[in-house]
């Protein structure tokens, strides 16, 4: 198992161009939104926000059966993978489903209660009414990448995410505007853009897995059969990282209503700084990705011993590349704030938050890199405790901070170097001094 810095980079850069393609759904949508208004903006932040909490419950099942997949892949018993593959994406099927039909009861009521200004509420609904039915697209591509991800073969990735991104593109222009005959839907036709560009992204990458001949040795589509034990299996390993990034997104959308509470402006300010940390985070998230996978690799070939090189190494390329975009945010911040909105005043407020999140990355980074690390021990519960006790400290200081403080948004976003600093050395910590080498999946 090669754990080289080429080797590392050759895994890592289609898994980035594949986060990268979930961050700039969310980025184009606030882009374009941005030219309609404050209400839009800040709206789309609280719709985003809170369809993300329904998908990382997907998502975090799909660590959990990367890292199983990986494990197989690394002892080479390709025969399995397809069981996992296919049972794995039975289960978030009907997942999507179930979530859909609770969301559109529940949903509505929930927003009501959390968000204070009517206009809104009324175009956050507007944006989830149609953006929940991406759930079904997003699920299977979670599934797909993870499968890619653990057999390291992941080349592919970077094409459906360019295909995804430009038919967002052209949905979103087309859609949110009004252009090429299409009628003028506002913030629901960004959601309704989303939602088809990932249908697109799922039927490419089904029809490309069909007939490559080189993943024949995986027999991927055969042999359908729900296993309940298999599922179970897989459930051990991924409903702790299920709740790990349920509440850390949970989190989020908490952070955001104690924003809106402070005002539109501050909501607004609030989505331009997210997106614009989206950009060094999908570094971090790749880099972090392929940690989780090469660990579970490197665990079921045998070598442990080189997994302390392999975090060192991964850091150390997650800074080579976050490194300029925080430097060169920090020189131009109005180029970058501009990209999400035209309001000079929007931009003028928003430049000291921009340099307190910017910062934080550096903190961050190496924290999420480590505490994946952990998960690909094949230990996602400790993983998950580490990030809950550190959501914990985090949602103290943010409610202080807001709630009685009274502080404004830039105040308020320090509370990101305070879970960075728990979250890495609780990880470091465990990584040290944990019994994880001979831990069996």
């Amino acid at each position: 198992m090669q754990t080289s810095y080429k080797n590392i980079w050759s895994i890592t850069f289609p898994v980035l161009l594949s986060i990268m393609v979930e961050q700039l759904i969310s980025m184009t949508d606030t882009a374009f939104l941005g030219r309609l208004g404050e209400v839009e903006l800040g709206a789309s932040a609280l719709a985003s926000t809170y369809y993300f909490i329904f998908y990382v419950i997907g998502s975090g099942f799909g660590v959990g059966a990367q890292i199983l997949l990986a494990r197989m892949n690394g002892e080479k018993n390709y025969h399995q993978i397809n069981s996992v593959f296919l049972n794995s994406g039975i289960f978030l099927v009907g997942l999507a489903a179930f979530i859909i039909l609770i969301s559109k009861i529940i949903s509505p009521v929930i927003l009501k209660w959390f968000i204070s200004a009517d206009d809104i509420y009324a175009a956050t609904i507007s944006y989830l009414d149609w953006r929940i039915y991406g759930l079904f697209f997003s699920f299977i591509l979670v599934i797909f990448r993870s499968f890619f991800v653990a057999v390291t073969k992941t080349r592919i990735l970077t094409v459906s995410s360019i295909i995804m991104v430009l038919v967002n593109i052209i949905c979103n222009y087309s859609l949110i505007f009004g252009k090429f005959g299409f009628p003028q839907l506002g913030i629901a036709g960004a959601a309704i853009g989303s939602t088809f560009a990932e249908l697109v992204a799922t039927l490419f990458l089904y029809i490309y897995i069909r007939r490559k001949a080189s993943y024949k040795k995986y027999r991927l589509f055969t042999s359908i059969h729900f296993q309940w034990g298999l599922l179970k299996r897989i459930l051990n390993m991924s409903v702790w990282t299920m709740i790990q990034a349920l509440l850390a997104l949970s989190t989020w959308f908490v952070f955001f209503i104690m924003i809106e509470h402070l005002g539109k402006t501050s909501l607004a300010i609030g989505n331009i700084i997210r997106n614009i940390s989206s950009i060094p985070f999908i570094f971090t998230m790749a880099f972090a990705t392929t940690v989780n996978s090469l660990t579970s690799n490197l665990i079921g070939a045998g070598y442990q011993k080189q997994i302390s090189d392999l975090c060192r190494k991964v850091i150390i390329m997650c800074f080579l590349f976050i490194v300029p975009i925080i430097l060169l945010a920090c020189v131009f911040p109005r180029s970058f704030l501009s990209i999400y909105t035209d309001n000079q005043a929007l931009i003028d407020t928003a430049i000291p938050t921009l340099y307190v999140m910017l910062f934080a990355h550096l903190i961050t980074g190496p924290a999420f890199i480590m505490n994946f690390a952990v998960s690909g021990t094949g230990n996602s519960k400790a993983a998950s405790l580490l990030e809950l006790a550190t959501l914990v400290i985090y949602m103290i200081y943010i409610s202080f901070v807001t709630g009685y403080l009274k502080q404004n948004i830039t105040i308020s976003w320090t509370a990101e170097y305070i879970y960075g600093i728990f979250l890495f050395a609780g990880s470091v910590l465990y990584m040290w001094k944990g019994k994880w080498q001979d831990k069996q999946i």
